[in-house]
């Protein structure tokens, strides 16, 4: 006599719910290694269901290798390894508390969502099955070509985009840069400056040394004296100080990279929301050895939640990184490059920026000193 049950009805289908009951019986015992099952009609018939019902079921827990179909003869119960046992300690399984994120993600700059979803619709509908394609390793053109253009405008530099890495935010770059130069350096670090670099950089088994922050930048005699050979810096509004170098302070870190023939990471965190009327020269602007590796992101500009950022290598390290790093795959879906390409190329995050600088302005406030997402 067939004994088979379905679980109790708790909105699952029904083929998933006999599949669970079987499965449970293996893994239990009650039906042991050998077994035969009973016929796909013979069940259905039994527990008033469908063919299609159990045959489903029957071909799921074949696929997992709970059964065997023998032709001609049915389906039969595997021999299974015995279950690991979990920790006593380990308890009933707990999942986490969900919530709906905050009003305004992108830190109170008025973002304007319109214009962004939009822009998905838009790349679905253009793009279509093309989204499902593995992107470039280094980021797909339009969204290299468009940041390009953008800092010419904004930031008055020339960053080629076969150049730039794209990545999924400041922290994953920090590591390529790590993997490129070298764990054997030493990397000069702003003291105090954001936590996660040197956290980063000592996960990659890098050493670090933390250079002490004068009132325009790392203390000269400090950084004379010091034995790194890799300066990663901040130049415009320094996390947390808020420190702005002038031009004579970038200057003597070209000098210092020359003299040693060290390399300089510029990371431009923050520099959109400079209320300056001509934005500070970036050192990657002002560099003629090819020493200087800049570094942004639009985790802050945007929202904390888009984790995309990008670095513009110079061409030797750049020719390196293809050489060294170029197995690499891109780290940052291609439906949100091609998204943010079309949000920059249109000129909506230049409009964006502007708006949150009018703001800074009338309020009088100034760059803001946020903490870094």
């Amino acid at each position: 006599m067939l004994t088979y049950r379905l679980t109790q009805d708790n909105g699952q289908p029904k083929y998933y719910r006999l599949y669970s009951c079987i499965r449970e019986d293996i893994l239990s015992g009650v039906l042991r290694p050998g077994e035969k099952l009973p016929s796909r009609r013979a069940l259905a018939e039994h527990l008033s269901v469908s063919v299609v019902t159990v045959s489903t079921a029957y071909e799921m827990l074949t696929d997992e290798g709970y059964l065997s179909a023998r032709a001609r003869s049915g389906f039969y119960v595997n021999a299974l390894a015995p279950a690991p046992q979990l920790p006593a300690e380990s308890g009933p399984l707990r999942l986490l508390e969900t919530g709906h994120a905050a009003a305004d993600p992108a830190g109170g700059y008025g973002f304007r969502y319109s214009a962004l979803t939009r822009l998905m619709r838009e790349v679905i509908t253009d793009c279509g099955a093309s989204l499902l394609e593995k992107p470039a390793p280094f980021g797909c053109a339009e969204l290299r070509n468009a940041i390009s253009e953008y800092l010419l405008r904004f930031r008055g530099i020339v960053a080629q985009p076969e150049c730039m890495i794209i990545g999924s935010g400041a922290e994953y770059l920090y590591g390529l840069i790590v993997q490129l130069l070298g764990r054997e350096r030493v990397y000069g670090l702003e003291d105090p400056s954001y936590e996660r670099i040197r956290q980063v950089y000592e996960a990659n088994g890098a050493s670090c040394e933390l250079l002490p922050l004068g009132p325009d930048g790392i203390v000269s005699s400090a950084l004379a004296r010091s034995h790194a050979d890799v300066l990663h810096v901040t130049p415009f509004h320094s996390y947390p100080t808020g420190i702005t170098t002038s031009a004579a302070k970038r200057s003597e870190y070209l000098a210092w990279a020359a003299e040693r023939n060290a390399i300089l990471i510029e990371d431009d965190f923050d520099s959109e929301f400079s209320t300056s009327k001509k934005p500070l020269e970036p050192l990657f602007g002002m560099d003629r050895r090819g020493c200087v590796i800049y570094l942004n992101t639009f985790s802050h500009s945007l929202a904390p939640s888009m984790r995309l950022g990008y670095m513009v290598l110079p061409p030797e390290l750049a020719r390196q990184f293809r050489e060294k790093l170029g197995f690499y795959a891109c780290s940052v879906p291609l439906f949100d490059q091609y998204v943010l390409a079309r949000f920059i190329a249109r000129g909506y995050f230049e409009r964006h920026i502007n708006r949150v600088r009018r703001r800074l302005k009338r309020a009088e406030a100034g760059p803001l000193t946020p903490e870094r997402p």
